[in-house]
């Protein structure tokens, strides 16, 4: 159990879209953001704090309008969301005094806040998050447990927190946020008075990157944890998928490109996050944008992810015990290229892991290559180095490469099926096979 903060900044978002529980789902973009500080051990709360965000679409629906009472004039004008977030840093840097020793968490009325506009608008824009937003309470799970008898999570908002508390609709702030977060202070102090003196800890976390890894076949994976993802990119990697999901926890190793009958990769993915909750974030996500394109989420089976995701071969199993290797795909390799020919090819500056050890080559069912392998790298400096060489030459051919993942190396063997591996004749399973 994590100690308790000293502050809960109390945050609440508005995008020029939808609200309430479709917030976020329409990909809409961030045009408003409200906070307030809570002072937990002095019991005190705050001055509300707010700051316009400009999006990069000046387009608002008319139920925006209507409840924000914001022009697109007034937005013209704005700050830009890294602006925005610098501001919102400084303001609670300035109140807090924050020194050594002075801890602070964001507080949310539920997941979408961060989960759905912050993280994913945050990655598209390439814009750097504070520390703080990679951690928060979700006051609906907070005052489930502080007061037990409450309504289900699925059907609290601050509205039903303030109507179980018996609290009369705050009347010094009439505006749509900026009444929700002051509402949410309010909560906040009953709930850690008495009689119920709640005690906020562990709060809910934010992955800071996708891990890469490895599946077992034997695994037993929950169907509700898993998403099939349509219309991506053929030169998408694990990375952007997870980056397309940013703000939801996907599992380790959980992003799984799938194969056509050729061996190329079709434009699926089945993705598996750490819990039902996320799934269903992620399906919220339908038809959201990855560049120009935009991506379809339909529920999967954690069968569907076993025969993409499952290890299988003992050559494969080894090739990717290295945790957290970077894997690139090779393809358009001279039939008769060697692993030596290969370490050659990547140089001083992308140096592959183990040496010729790092080097999977890929054969047909009766031993002839097929132009492909896989080749691990330590760190993501070398990967990148190494993805440069796109299109060089080795002999007198050019290599295309491609981020690649363990997913898509483990669809290249079954049990009975084996993978030609440095100078040793393996084989490839009879079918490639692609749910």
């Amino acid at each position: 159990m994590t100690a308790s903060p000293d502050y809960l900044v109390v945050l609440f978002g508005i995008t020029a879209g939808a609200t309430g529980a479709k917030l976020g789902s329409d990909e809409k973009e961030l045009i408003l953001l409200f906070w307030k500080v809570v002072d937990l051990a002095n019991k005190k709360v705050g001055q509300l704090h707010e700051v316009l965000v400009r999006p990069d679409q000046l387009e608002l629906t008319e139920d925006c309008k209507e409840e924000t009472k914001i022009d697109v004039e007034s937005l013209s004008s704005a700050s830009q969301l890294d602006q925005a977030l610098r501001q919102f840093n400084q303001s609670v840097s300035n109140e807090l005094n924050i020194g050594v020793g002075t801890s602070f968490c964001l507080c949310t009325d539920g997941q979408l806040h961060v989960r759905q506009i912050l993280h994913p608008e945050a990655s598209k824009k390439n814009v750097l998050l504070p520390e703080c937003f990679y951690s928060f309470f979700d006051l609906r799970k907070e005052f489930k447990k502080c007061c037990p008898g409450s309504p289900d999570i699925d059907k609290l908002d601050v509205a039903t927190m303030t109507e179980y508390l018996n609290f009369e609709k705050s009347s010094s702030v009439s505006r749509y946020g900026a009444s929700q977060v002051e509402d949410m202070g309010n909560i906040i102090l009953a709930m850690i008075s008495e009689p119920y003196n709640h005690r906020f800890s562990d709060p809910e976390r934010v992955n800071y990157k996708f891990e890469s890894g490895t599946c077992s076949k034997m695994e037993l994976i929950d169907d509700n944890t898993v998403v099939r993802a349509r219309g991506l990119p053929w030169q998408s990697s694990d990375q952007d998928i997870a980056r397309f999901f940013k703000g939801l926890n996907i599992a380790k190793g959980g992003a799984a490109l799938c194969l056509n009958a050729q061996g190329r990769r079709n434009g699926e993915a089945l993705v598996r996050f750490v819990s039902e909750e996320h799934r269903d974030l992620a399906l919220q996500r339908h038809k959201h944008h990855m560049g120009t394109r935009y991506i379809e989420v339909y529920k999967a089976t954690g069968e569907d992810f076993l025969k993409i995701a499952g290890g299988t071969s003992n050559e494969v199993a080894q090739f990717l015990s290295k945790e957290n290797q970077v894997i690139v795909r090779m393809r358009g390799l001279p039939f008769t290229a060697t692993a030596e020919e290969v370490v050659a090819f990547f140089g001083q500056h992308c140096p592959i892991t183990g040496g010729k050890e790092g080097i999977l080559f890929v054969t047909y069912p009766d031993g002839r290559p097929t132009g492909d392998a896989f080749v691990l790298f330590a760190c993501e400096e070398y990967a990148q180095n190494a993805l440069r060489k796109h299109k060089d030459l080795l002999g007198k051919r050019y290599i295309e490469l491609f981020r690649s993942t363990a997913a898509e190396v483990q669809q290249y063997a079954t049990e009975d099926g084996l993978i030609h591996t440095n100078d040793q004749a393996r084989t490839l399973p009879k079918e490639w096979v692609c749910i």
